[in-house]
């Protein structure tokens, strides 16, 4: 059912599947607005920094530091300082040359980024873009936020001609403890040549339209919008070109892709495991939709009336794949010159169509938004709910990659139980 349909009717419509029959029902225009408003109040679109889910990692965590700690460890807007070198690395057969920078930024001689110069840069190169965090190794949304920012491109040229870089690593602020070092890296292909409307890797310095907090990786984070959190370093402090041309992330390690894209993937609430209903009563069934790499078609849902002693279903089950999985509806997209920040200038939102100031796509790519389904007619019994997303080449989740080591994406389910009515 397209969305124009979805919002003119009032009928219902009914189909039967594994022996199961229901109702799914279409809505008027306002109850849709309603129902997206309560959905938006659940999981905005726009994260509050202090509502991400948080995987920082140190010991101890970087923002937890107060007073002259938190002043050595130069994460206050004052003392950040972000040092560009070139790496010094050779090895035969494959680095030959080492690479060089016409001008590194130390700050044993002075010149070390800061934060007054990031600002000035962003006065012409300032960049907002959508994007939504996603763990690698967990299947639920982290957030997401209007990232704001300067791409890693214009900082790089203040340092000159660089001569034999194939790779740019950066990693942050770890308590000064070699074992703690939590390091990405992208290609020099990745970092400098971005195709015009495509989306570059960024220092970002705002969210929101507020200045970036210390718990979500202020003063200056590293932000790679095709890519899971890892590549998104918090509390940078550190940018090294290297002409190495592996890929030595310290993610890769723990049997990790350190190259993988946000996958296009439907996550089910989880206030809707366990819920009791009644006979009669609507059932909404409501989650987050990821626009990964493969773009978003659509998002489906399936339910089947389960006994308590059913087994579990794996991603390949027969039944999953031959279930009668039908549309839900994405959230409309708001309109966006009331609903961002002052400071998101149209020119500057990336993915978007700026003289219409709408989405290229929506969700924005490798943004999220809500999904929903409204359901009525369920009699007495146990039941369980999927939903998977179809990405722009035809691929249902969890496809095409299913393995967890490149993004997890397997089909969440969530039980309900509907009570006869006394």
């Amino acid at each position: 059912m397209n969305r124009r349909k979805f919002l003119n009717t009032g009928s219902y419509v009914a189909y039967a599947g594994f022996g199961l029959s229901h109702e799914i029902v279409s809505v008027q225009a306002s109850e849709l607005n309603d129902t997206a408003k309560k959905i938006e109040s659940f999981k905005p679109l726009l994260t509050p920094q202090d509502a991400f889910y948080d995987v920082s990692r140190g010991n101890p965590k970087p923002f937890t530091l107060k007073g002259k700690a938190l002043d050595e460890a130069r994460l206050t807007p004052e003392t950040w300082r972000c040092e560009i070198t070139a790496d010094p690395f050779t090895e035969e057969p494959h680095t030959k040359v080492a690479s060089k920078l016409e001008k590194s930024l130390t700050i044993s001689d002075g010149t070390a980024l800061d934060l007054p110069t990031l600002l000035s840069l962003g006065k012409k190169h300032e960049v907002h873009f959508l994007k939504a965090m996603q763990c690698l190794n967990l299947a639920t949304p982290l957030g997401q936020g209007l990232w704001t920012g300067v791409p890693l491109r214009e900082v790089l040229k203040l340092c000159g001609k660089m001569s034999d870089v194939r790779r740019i690593y950066f990693w942050g602020f770890h308590n000064n403890d070699p074992k703690q070092v939590f390091k990405s890296s992208l290609s020099y292909t990745q970092c400098m040549e971005t195709p015009p409307g495509e989306l570059p890797a960024f220092l970002a310095y705002r969210l929101n339209g507020n200045s970036l907090s210390l718990e979500r990786g202020g003063p200056v984070r590293m932000i790679v919008p095709w890519s899971h959190g890892y590549k998104s370093i918090k509390w940078l402090n550190h940018i090294f070109v290297t002409n190495d041309p592996r890929n030595n992330d310290t993610y890769a390690h723990g049997n990790n892709d350190p190259d993988s894209y946000l996958k296009t993937a439907a996550y089910l609430d989880s206030t809707l495991e366990g819920k009791k209903f009644k006979v009669g009563d609507f059932v909404t069934v409501t989650g987050q939709v990821i626009n990964g790499l493969g773009g978003l078609k659509r998002v489906e849902y399936w339910i089947r009336k389960v006994q308590c002693e059913t087994k579990p279903l794996g991603d390949d089950a027969p039944e999953l794949l031959e279930a009668p999985w039908k549309p839900c509806e994405l959230q409309p997209e708001p309109d966006w010159k009331e609903f961002l920040p002052k400071s998101a200038k149209p020119a500057q939102m990336l993915g978007f169509d700026q003289k219409k100031f709408k989405a290229l796509s929506w969700p924005p790519r490798y943004g999220m938004c809500a999904f929903f389904v409204v359901i009525r007619g369920l009699t007495p019994g146990e039941y369980e709910i999927r939903a998977r997303s179809i990405d722009l080449n035809g691929y249902a989740q969890p496809e095409p990659r299913p393995s967890q080591k490149s993004g997890k994406n397997s089909i969440q389910v969530r039980r309900i139980e509907v009570m006869q009515n006394t």
